[in-house]
């Protein structure tokens, strides 16, 4: 292998590598996954030297079929990777000598391994961004299925864990696309400005070569090449903001699996959750462990050290290329995976779960849930200032409290013993039902408004 590594640096080096640097400097073991993009990435720099005349139009025919070939032989599993070769683009290369001879070596005129493992890096990051993106949109359209399955199902809404007001099952459900939504738009943003082709920076200089930048950025799917050289080979702000967005796109399905774990619990049993997606104890047969949602909060471990990591590598690095940037790949790959993985897993525990109705409700009601509706009443039919309101509704609440009982259960006489001026009237506002159809503002929970903004998402999603 030594060897082979040699023929392919040339006569300067006439020693191999021993083991251990072989080892360290080797990244072969997870840059294969890059060999569609290398492959690509090489063809259109083919094709570009033959339009301009700088290799016959006859090698370019010959470099095409043969990479081809290579791609193949990859995809079918019979491809030999060496560490000796230590990357995805040398293996490529020597394996298109040994099929192609001479022509082969025409390939990488006017080219460094810099701006080709740029190249194809940024063109898997971009594959990355787009399937983030369809499978937020599953997601999402799982979440718009529940919302309005339960547009008008009442759930407590929380703030510090504790029950606050009544909201309902819909409005909670959509709260998640809305910010799903704003994940996809990071990924969205991140992709519009990867989209600039590093092919044609060579190492770090440009090139002497009459090469056409912009016929390989078009060839590749880019808006446009890049217009710094230096730039172009040392730029990883694309990896980086990948990471952001999958850091802040983890941390949300955290959220939300936080709350399946707490919801499918014996004490709140909100939800619960199939088979398919729990799994069982190995000594206490009752337990039904929502897993799936625990290793999706768990999820977001991984690709915050992954964007720790990569930001470490590169805070400290002088233009252009150093070595230390072999070490970004690694990280994003186990972001990626895991990310995509977590909102697949996510998407089919939301799409399947069942919600308890009758326990979303009782539990809605409970807590004086609707303390804020009577603080409300308050002001509006009697004209209280608010803070006088608060006052009345929190020794209404004490009170209710002392009896063990919830405020709608306090009868008029009770109530007028703390403010006389209380009509019948207020036990309008009290129960759950109206509580949460009250809350008509753009952006409520009311069911009439959840409605109108599901069927928003229904348009946006088609």
């Amino acid at each position: 292998m030594a060897d082979k590594a040699n023929t392919m640096w040339g006569g300067r080096f006439a020693g191999g590598p021993d083991a251990i640097m072989e080892a360290i400097n080797a990244s072969i073991s997870y840059d294969q996954r890059l060999a569609p993009q290398d492959i690509a990435g090489s063809r259109a720099h083919a094709a570009m030297l033959a339009a301009q005349g700088i290799i016959t139009n006859s090698d370019a025919e010959a470099i095409r079929e043969g990479l081809l070939t290579v791609l193949s032989e990859i995809e079918a599993g019979e491809f030999t990777f060496s560490a000796a070769l230590e990357d995805i683009h040398m293996n490529v290369e020597a394996r298109l000598r040994e099929i192609l001879g001479e022509p082969a070596g025409r390939l990488h005129t006017a080219r460094s391994r810099n701006d080709q493992v740029a190249v194809d890096f940024r063109l898997w990051v971009r594959d990355q961004c787009d399937a983030a993106d369809d499978a937020l949109s599953k997601l999402q359209s799982a979440l718009v299925g529940q919302a309005e399955a339960g547009a008008d199902w009442v759930m407590p809404g929380f703030t510090h864990l504790q029950t606050a007001q009544p909201v309902t099952w819909g409005h909670h459900m959509l709260a998640y696309v809305e910010m799903l939504d704003r994940d996809r738009g990071r990924f969205a943003d991140a992709r519009k400005r990867m989209n600039q082709s590093p092919l044609g920076a060579a190492a770090l200089a440009g090139t002497s070569f009459d090469i056409d930048r912009k016929a390989t950025a078009q060839a590749l799917g880019f808006d446009g090449p890049m217009m710094n050289s230096l730039d172009a080979v040392s730029d990883r702000d694309f990896a980086l903001e990948f990471l952001s967005s999958a850091t802040i796109c983890a941390m949300h399905l955290s959220r939300l699996a936080e709350e399946l774990v707490i919801w499918s619990s014996a004490q709140f049993r909100f939800v619960a959750m199939s088979d398919k997606w729990s799994t069982g104890s190995s000594i206490m047969p009752q337990k039904r462990n929502p897993d799936a949602a625990e290793l999706i909060r768990a999820k977001i471990g991984r690709i915050f050290g992954a964007n720790v990591a990569l930001v470490t590598v590169m805070k400290g690095l002088p233009l252009a290329y150093s070595k230390d940037m072999q070490e970004d790949k690694e990280q994003v790959f186990d972001a990626a995976d895991n990310l995509l993985l977590a909102l697949a897993a996510m998407a089919g525990m939301i799409a399947d779960m069942t919600a308890n109705v009758e326990n979303l409700r009782h539990a809605a009601a409970s807590g004086f849930s609707t303390a804020t509706d009577l603080a409300d009443w308050l002001v509006r039919t009697l004209n209280m200032p608010f803070r006088d309101a608060h006052h009345v509704t929190g020794s209404l609440v004490a009170m209710a409290e002392d009896k063990g009982i919830d405020l709608p259960d306090l009868t008029l006489e009770q109530m007028q013993s703390v403010c006389q001026d209380i009509t019948t009237e207020v036990f309008d506002v009290l129960g759950v039902d109206n509580s949460v159809a009250s809350r008509t503002s753009l952006g409520g929970t009311a069911p009439s408004r959840v409605r109108e903004q599901i069927a928003r998402w229904k348009d946006a999603l088609a």
